[in-house]
Order: structure tokens, then C-alpha cells, then sequence
């Protein structure tokens, strides 16, 4: 199992890099953070106006543990066991919280999922991006204010949702809409149907008793038709 990242991860980060002597990646690993911001917050460059928080008065880390990785490069930091555990908080029903900064993207998912899974329904579609049924209704029918600029664009990529929640989404609509066969075109029948065809054709049908060629009657049937040819 991962470990879990510490309490406000980029302050415990700053912490680190400015009382210790741990590695970039050491602080990463621990903070869940790339070694690339790590290097940024010790330049200056990120993090700017966050104050430091301190893992061993939070019981988060021990001194002995960053003695122990500053002494080694390739030791990576353990959390230590929370004292108290807090319950994990259920996810509340209703339309997903979109960001302010991604909430003008939302238009340009609506219409690719519109247009790619035509089969989601609306509340699908609204838990997916956090939207209302009113916009996506103006953006099936064009009549959005911004119809004219919209551009199809994948919510997964956009960061409104994520890929396994899409799939989940799509699954369920298949489900419980299954795609007809007829609009799908021809497509090929089951192995065990076209041999039995084949088989049928290749084998020749049997006769019925009654059905067998009476020699006699059809010699009978001549001689009277050359009969009545000859006495006209």
C-alpha cells in the first residue's frame, strides 16, 4: 500500500528544504511532489508566501527519521502513525464541484461528449462536468450563447473529470441502452449458424417414400400420348 502525503504537503515541503539537509527527491517522495517543484521551492521560484510547517511538531516525522535520511541518500522518509484517525468523508450526490478556472471549458466538454457518447444521458453528462440540464439542452440544440466558437474537447483532458469515471458513465448507458444491430450494418453471423448452413447445402436431401419415381406409370404416361399422336 503507498504511503499517504503528510499534512499540507508544499508547506512540510518548505520545512524540509529550509532546516534540513534531506535531497530534493527525498522531500518529493515524502510530500508527494516532484522533484522539480522541490528544486523550484528552494530557489525561490514556487511556493512564494507559504510558511513552513513543521513535520515533527505535527507527529508527522521523527528527528531521529531525518537524521536517519540525511545521513543516507537513498533512505526515503515514513510517515509516522497518526494518533487519531479521522474518518474518511463520503462523497455527497450531486453535480461534481468544477473549478472557477475551468468552469468556461465546460461548454466544449458538454459538446464532446454530446457528439461522442450520444447515448449518456443528461445526468450522466451533469455529474460528469458539473453542469445544469439547461446547458446542455442549449448545446444539443445550438442555441448556446457561444454556439458559434464552441469546440468539441475531451473533459478527461480538460481535468473536469476522469477517465474512470467516463468509462464507468459510458458502461452504464450501454447497459441500459443497447446499441441496435440494425444501425450498426451487416455484420457476421455466429460460426456454429454458417457451418450448419454449409452442411445443409453439402448434404442431399432425403426423399420421402411416397415421393420415389414410379418407372411403370411414366412409360404408361408415354405410350398414351404417342397413342393419340399416331391415330391423328
Amino acid at each position: 500500500m503507498a504511503q499517504p502525503a503528510p499534512l499540507m504537503p508544499k508547506a512540510t515541503a518548505v520545512w524540509l528544504v529550509e532546516h534540513t539537509a534531506l535531497s530534493f527527491d527525498q522531500v518529493a517522495d515524502f510530500c508527494k511532489l516532484h522533484p522539480l517543484e522541490v528544486k523550484a521551492i528552494a530557489d525561490g521560484d514556487a511556493a512564494q508566501g507559504i510558511k513552513g510547517l513543521d513535520p515533527i511538531q505535527t507527529s508527522q516525522l521523527s528527528r531521529e527519521e531525518i537524521e536517519k535520511a540525511e545521513a543516507d541518500q537513498d533512505y526515503r522518509l515514513k510517515l509516522l502513525d497518526a494518533k487519531v484517525r479521522l474518518p474518511v468523508a463520503k462523497r455527497k450526490k450531486g453535480p461534481r464541484y468544477t473549478p472557477v478556472s475551468r468552469r468556461q471549458d465546460r461548454p466544449n466538454a458538454i459538446l464532446w461528449l454530446v457528439r461522442n457518447h450520444p447515448e449518456l444521458k443528461d445526468a450522466q453528462i451533469m455529474r460528469l462536468v458539473g453542469t445544469t440540464k439547461s446547458t446542455i439542452l442549449s448545446i444539443r440544440e445550438r442555441t448556446h450563447w457561444n454556439a458559434q466558437t464552441l469546440q468539441p474537447m475531451d473533459p478527461v483532458t480538460l481535468g473536469l473529470c476522469s477517465q474512470i469515471d467516463l468509462d464507468l458513465e459510458v458502461h452504464r448507458a450501454a447497459k441500459e441502452k443497447p446499441i441496435d444491430a440494425i444501425s450498426q450494418g451487416a455484420t457476421l453471423l455466429p460460426a456454429s449458424e454458417t457451418t450448419a448452413r454449409a452442411r445443409e447445402e453439402e448434404e442431399p436431401t432425403e426423399k420421402k417414400p411416397g415421393e420415389e419415381l414410379n418407372v411403370d406409370a411414366v412409360f404408361a404416361k408415354l405410350k398414351q400420348i404417342g397413342g393419340t399422336k399416331s391415330e391423328e
